[in-house]
């Protein structure tokens, strides 16, 4: 197969090539696994002369290992324009899995959510989201076992979210004493608690009207440890080793419910402060602070408690973004208070809410009132989470589990 055939697609469609692709990608995988755990192998001296018969990479033998790589990339780069929406877009994923090569390839043609509307990889639910769009996702309830799923899907009901949904991120709520933990990781909960991936956590205080947003890494890609919040951390109970968890803890965002101190009935008041992201990110021309990989040798213990908290992630100069909660209005006829959610939100709920960003009028090109995210209830223990930049879909899945707690200072 030259590179001219493949530009005209003479005798072999992209499709083709991809399902070629696969197939044999697949073939590598199931002999490997058959030959390292004996399937299909009856004694152990049959075992030992199938090992010796299995080529040491399967893929260094292959045509794709000796293919131009001015075809490599036009074909990586179909892959990726073709795939645009999940489940088909774990091609993509797979093609970044094969080699080095393809993986260097892939990330440089991958773009990040910002510029491509679109989550790829692990590392995406931590960079920010597109600018001009709201990424859809839900949210699902599990009562009993106080979990919470977070899928993209644009539109689906209960029942599909496991078949067309996209999972992406977790959670379990975890009551302490003065405090509730709310553990995020990246793996489903019905994943083993020895492979869950940590990567952030939100904790409450006593009256869970006060939050605070941790990472499990600093929240600028390529930055030190200087000057950054840390929260340092002392063991609790062995019983609580769900999951393993960084020494040390980010605080990336800040959550504050207002007391209903004369008790009149109404929406609830929430302000956040986002520590990792300037004010100056929402201005045009403004720059978010972006993650470009997980932080990878990060020794690991069983479940913290904070011990103490000092210092700055950002200093007074530079600013620090403020979102807080868009004001409904009353509506006479429905005696309730409304906000337009644009048809996503379906059910009234006091955990209903919108987040826009407290911006400077001064400033010429800012939009005022844009909703940077947006959460509600379309279900029993089904609840829609849209969010766009300058905040992640990590920071997103946060801001809305401190809207679960029931908050009687608040109502």
């Amino acid at each position: 197969m030259t590179f001219v055939a493949a530009r005209k697609g003479c005798k072999m469609s992209f499709k083709s090539i991809i399902q070629d692709m696969k197939s044999e990608f697949e073939s590598f995988s199931r002999k490997g696994f058959d030959v390292k755990f004996g399937y299909g192998s009856k004694s152990k001296s049959r075992q030992l002369v199938e090992d010796s018969s299995v080529p040491v990479d399967a893929f260094m033998q292959s045509c794709w290992a000796n293919m131009p790589p001015e075809l490599l990339r036009d074909v990586l780069i179909r892959i990726e324009e073709s795939e645009s929406t999940w489940p088909d877009r774990q091609n993509v994923v797979a093609c970044a899995g094969v080699c080095r090569n393809w993986r260097d390839i892939v990330k440089e043609i991958v773009k990040t959510p910002e510029l491509s509307r679109m989550l790829t990889f692990p590392i995406s639910l931590k960079q920010p989201g597109p600018r001009d769009s709201l990424i859809q996702c839900f949210i699902k309830r599990d009562r009993i076992c106080q979990t919470y799923s977070l899928y993209l899907c644009e539109d689906c009901e209960d029942q599909d979210l496991n078949e067309h949904g996209k999972f992406l991120l977790s959670a379990r709520k975890c009551r302490r004493p003065t405090c509730t933990d709310y553990i995020i990781t990246s793996t489903p909960m019905t994943t083993p608690k020895a492979r869950a991936v940590y990567i952030g956590k939100l904790r409450s205080n006593f009256l869970s009207t006060k939050f605070t947003i941790f990472d499990a890494q600093p929240p600028n890609a390529g930055a030190g440890t200087e000057g950054l919040l840390r929260c340092h951390s002392s063991r609790v109970g062995m019983r609580h080793v769900f999951p393993r968890v960084p020494v040390e803890s980010y605080p990336i965002s800040h959550i504050s419910y207002e007391l209903n101190v004369l008790g009149s009935r109404g929406p609830r008041r929430m302000h956040c402060v986002m520590d990792a992201i300037p004010a100056s990110a929402i201005e045009p021309g403004g720059v978010a602070p972006t993650q470009i990989e997980f932080v990878r040798n990060v020794p690991s213990l069983p479940f913290f408690r904070s011990k103490s908290i000092s210092g700055s992630l950002s200093t007074e100069k530079d600013g620090i973004l403020m979102l807080r909660n868009k004001a409904p209005r009353w509506h006479e006829q429905l005696q309730c208070w409304c906000l337009n959610f644009n048809g996503r939100v379906t059910v009234a709920s006091v955990k209903n809410f919108q987040l826009v960003a407290c911006v400077d009028s001064s400033v010429v090109g800012l939009e005022p009132e844009k909703v940077v995210l947006q959460f509600g209830k379309v279900g029993k223990d089904l609840f829609t989470m849209d969010y766009q930049y300058p905040i992640s879909a990590f920071q997103a899945f946060a801001i809305c589990l401190s809207s679960f707690d029931t908050k009687i200072a608040c109502e």
